[in-house]
């Protein structure tokens, strides 16, 4: 058996998002057989993604009758070199933005790592709210990073993530205030000083609004998307949109919009109540052309699971814990989508 023989089976194989087969689509970047092995590396830049997880044992299966030892890799060129690269050993940093604050944005962002963690993946989580940074409570991470004697940082790890926030380094209760120049520097630095290894996806939380965060990171570091999060109402959805225009501006992919505390269901009449108002988020995606990630509903238990460290995504057996399982698989799949279309 020849390589054209390994890619005539491998045309059997379907992108589950482009409709065509992966030959076709330009994901196989080689094809090496050796003696009774064949190892193929594969154009996927999701890890744990479902989509591209379901690729993988896809080319496994129709290639299981050849009889030979299938190894399998994934790699997206960036088209920048290690050199070029702020974090080269990160394979993809996705932004949490919201226009305004109140809409859950830490909560999604710190379900989203932890989600991603569960799958499989190795996860860091950056809290960059410099001016309310709660991540570290939100994930009980009760001991801080550690410096070498490099004065390097060592971030502390919950859930399987990696952790690095300002709620580190200032006091529990001290104000920050620092105007645009500190804001890059310190943002700067915690990029390059923090150990973070080998990562398949870094979740940035961003501050909300426009600010000067934003702009750093967005001329920083090269985003493989951006999530947006609103609630169903009107003024949320307002605010939402200009966090949409920035991320254009810069040409930076969106992953989508996710629509937190999309409904209330009451544990004593089993009712559903739409508090802040109903479809907003899909409405708004469906406006702009962007894919929707999923309703993330108001519960009590995010709260109370938020205030004890503990992320409710990682609770099976509940129906917001299934909706944010859904949502950070929506993500992993948009992530590689932009990724496959970037090779």
């Amino acid at each position: 058996m020849n390589k054209d023989d390994i890619l005539d089976r491998l045309k059997a194989v379907e992108d589950p998002d482009f409709g065509e087969d992966i030959v076709s689509l330009g994901l196989v970047n080689s094809v090496e057989i050796e003696d009774e092995s064949v190892h193929i590396s594969l154009a996927l830049g999701a890890p744990y993604s479902p989509n591209e997880t379901a690729i993988a044992q896809d080319v496994r299966e129709v290639l299981a009758e050849t009889d030979l030892d299938v190894s399998l890799s994934a790699a997206v060129d960036t088209g920048l070199s290690p050199d070029e690269q702020v974090l080269p050993n990160v394979e993809n940093i996705i932004a949490v933005a919201s226009g305004k604050g109140g809409v859950g944005k830490s909560t999604v962002a710190v379900n989203l790592a932890t989600g991603l963690a569960d799958l499989g993946a190795n996860v860091g989580l950056f809290d960059a709210d410099i001016y309310g940074p709660n991540v570290p409570r939100m994930v009980s991470a009760d001991e801080g990073p550690q410096a070498t004697a490099e004065e390097t940082i060592i971030p502390p790890e919950r859930f399987g993530v990696k952790l690095m926030s300002m709620a580190f380094l200032v006091g529990e209760d001290d104000p920050v205030i620092w105007r645009g120049p500190m804001v890059h520097k310190i943002i700067t630095q915690l990029w390059e000083d923090v150990e973070w290894g080998a990562l398949d996806y870094m979740v940035v939380d961003l501050p909300p609004g426009t600010g000067d965060t934003q702009l750093t990171l967005l001329q920083s570091v090269p985003l493989a998307g951006a999530v947006i999060v609103t609630t169903p109402q009107t003024v949320a959805i307002d605010d939402a949109r200009k966090g949409l225009r920035m991320f254009g501006k810069h040409d930076t992919p969106v992953l989508g919009i996710v629509e937190n505390m999309s409904s209330f269901r009451c544990p004593d009449c089993d009712s559903t109540h739409a508090i802040f108002g109903e479809g907003g988020g899909r409405a708004f995606a469906d406006e702009v052309d962007m894919p929707f990630l999923g309703e993330l509903p108001l519960d009590p238990k995010v709260r109370e699971r938020g205030d004890d460290g503990d992320p409710i995504v990682l609770d099976e057996d509940s129906e917001t814990g299934r909706a944010f399982q859904s949502f950070t698989e929506n993500v992993a799949n948009n992530v590689g989508i932009v990724r496959r279309k970037q090779n």
